[in-house]
Parts: structure tokens; sequence; C-alpha cells
């Protein structure tokens, strides 16, 4: 009797023991699961970190103010790069001599350089150095998810309004509204008004500038333009949908000399997602640039990149539209802030011609 108790105990203890072991196994290998989910995600995330392109180096911009006579007032504002999201701007340094000079920003949170010489100085002194060193990130598409229950953001809200050359009269609704029947959703919308842009407009090599970006100059002519007049009319068909969207004003690090690339590219504000970048006008210069037609293979790859990516050989330099510099210019609102600003005796100067104002931009890119 005493055996079977104790035979009975026994392998009552081993079954306890294997139960015991079979659930540390079961735990071990849910854990082991768990561990391994999380490793692949940040693997992932880090993969994904890596095919990110990066651009860094240093840039200068200097002014040459020199070639008007003494006795005259000279006033400069240069637009200085700021870090956000996918931009780090370091190091920021300026040489104006015995100028004034003070660093300011405008009612947009733009930041500038702002120089003034007075009727006394000599004309040799009017230059200005600028430098710094930026770093910028490729923008790789997220998940573009909407969310139709979500609000706009108080910050958000102004990428909705109307401005100088992006109104919201009849014309650009009604065309907005034309665009983009049979759309519900606010991603249908963007992307209906992007496509359209690109088939319906072309690059005009001929255009001053980055273009004044007059969406009912374009709507009733050739619809023929530069970045800021194709982007533009991404941006206001955009706005008269509903859609906040903006522009980016800036220039291309992809030189020694980027004197004369400047450029502006657009966004818009998906909710559930956030800021969505779009660039119309890369497309339509690389379709001008390599003689593609808009339907060949290499033209939709473009298309489809630089709708929610974008390249990282740029650098923001200012956003918005009709700006008030600080102090404020005695000329008109700007319509951008995209180059240095000047003005002798109250005069604007032609910032589109560098070799007229004169100025230069440089990039040294990081090995």
């Amino acid at each position: 009797m005493k055996k079977s108790l104790k035979l009975v105990l026994l392998l009552g203890t081993v079954g306890m023991l294997m139960s015991a072991c079979g659930n540390k196994a079961a735990s071990n290998v849910e854990t082991t699961a768990k561990g391994t989910e999380k490793s692949t995600e940040k693997e992932t995330e880090k993969a994904e970190a890596s095919e990110k392109k990066v651009v860094e180096g240093a840039v200068n911009n200097t002014i040459d103010l020199s070639k008007y006579e003494k006795g005259k007032k000279v006033r400069l504002w240069i637009p200085v790069p700021q870090s956000s999201e996918y931009q780090t701007v370091e190091d920021v340094k300026y040489d104006a001599g015995k100028a004034k000079a003070e660093m300011n920003t405008d009612d947009w949170g733009n930041k500038m350089l702002y120089v003034e010489w007075d009727e006394n100085a000599e004309p040799a002194d009017r230059v200005v150095k600028l430098d710094l060193q930026v770093k910028r990130e490729e923008i790789v598409s997220p998940e573009l998810k909407e969310d139709d229950k979500a609000d706009i953001p108080a910050d958000v809200k102004k990428y909705l309004e109307p401005s100088k050359n992006l109104p919201l009269n009849d014309q650009v609704k009604n065309k907005a509204a034309e665009v983009t029947e049979g759309k519900t959703t606010d991603l249908e919308k963007a992307r209906a008004i992007y496509d359209w842009v690109i088939a319906n407009m072309n690059r005009d090599e001929s255009v001053k500038g980055c273009g004044e970006g007059d969406v009912c100059a374009l709507l009733d002519t050739t619809m023929t333009g530069k970045c800021t007049d194709i982007n533009s009319m991404f941006v206001a068909l955009c706005r008269a949908s509903g859609i906040p969207a903006r522009e980016h004003f800036g220039i291309r690090i992809n030189a020694e000399d980027i004197t004369k690339n400047q450029h502006c590219w657009a966004e818009f504000y998906l909710k559930g997602t956030g800021w969505v970048s779009a660039d119309p006008a890369d497309v339509l210069k690389a379709v001008l640039k390599n003689n593609w037609t808009k339907d060949q293979t290499e033209t939709k790859e473009k298309q489809e990149y630089y709708f929610g990516n974008c390249d990282a050989e740029r650098m923001i330099l200012s956003d918005g539209r009709d700006l008030t510099l600080n102090p404020a210019q005695d000329g008109e609102p700007l319509n951008d802030f995209g180059y240095p600003y000047a003005e002798v005796d109250g005069v604007k100067l032609d910032n589109y011609t560098p070799d007229q104002f004169v100025y230069t931009y440089s990039f040294a890119k990081k090995a």
C-alpha cells in the first residue's frame, strides 16, 4: 500500500514538472516570437532609414552691392534656412563688415539676415557673406491614410487661405470642381489635381526666375511656366477643393555653383497622415530636359515618385506668399522669399538677375 502511494505521488510530481516545463516552453516560444517581431520591426525601420538618400555640405551666399554709388541708402534681406523635419541647419555665420546687421523673423516664421548701409557707407564695403552647414534627407512617402473625422490643426488652416496670385475666385473654384469631379476623398482629389497639372501644363524655359505663379493668368493663357507657376496651380486647386496646401521656396543643393538653382515645390495636408510632398513641376522639367512624352515609362515613374516622395537635393529657404519682411521693405509685399531681396533708396532691385544684383550661392558637398 505504501509502495503504491509512493508511486502515485512520484507520478504526480513528474506530471506537475512536465506541465510546468511545458508552460515555460510555451512562454519562451511566445516571448521569442514577440522578440523576433520587435526585432524585425526595428530592422525594417533601420533598412528604411538606410535607404533614404542624404545630402549634406556647406552653403555660402555672397552678396555684393558695391556697384551702387556712394550717397545711397541700401537695404538687404537674405533668406536664412532653418531646421525642419527633413532638414538640419547648423553653424550659421555671417560677415557684414561694419554695416548694421541683425537676424529677424517675419509673421510666417521665415528667418532672415537684415543688413543696412547708410548714405555715408563706402560702396566697396557693401559685401555680405552668409555661411552655414545643411543636411537634407530624402522624403520617402509614408502610407497615405485619410481620417475624415480628424480636425485640421489651427496652424494648418492658414494654408486654405487665398493670396494675390492664388485667389479662390469662381474661375479657380470651377476649375477645381471640374478636375476633381467624381472624386470623394481628399487623397483622390489631390491625386486628380496632381495628374491634371502634369497632363495639361508644360515647362517654359523662357520664363524669368521661377515664375510668378499667377494662377488666373495661367488658366487664361498658355498653361506654361516654371516651378512656381506649375506648383502654384496645384496648390490653388487643392485649396479650392478644401485641401490645405503650400509651397516651399528654396534652392537645389546639387552642384558647386547653385546661384541660379532656385526651386519651389508643394505639399498638401492629408488628415490622418499630415503633410504630403508633391512636385509636378519636377516631373514636367524632366519631360522637357529629356525630351520625353508624358505617357512613356520614365515620365510615369517620375510622376509616381514625386507624389509623396521628394529628393534630398534641395534646401528650404522660406514659406508663404505676399510677405512683409522684418523690418518691412518699402516696396510691395513679396510674392515669395526664395531669393535675396534689396532696395536702393527705397527702390527694389531685380533679384531674378544675380549678375545685376549681384549675388552668388555655392555648395560644397560633404564626401
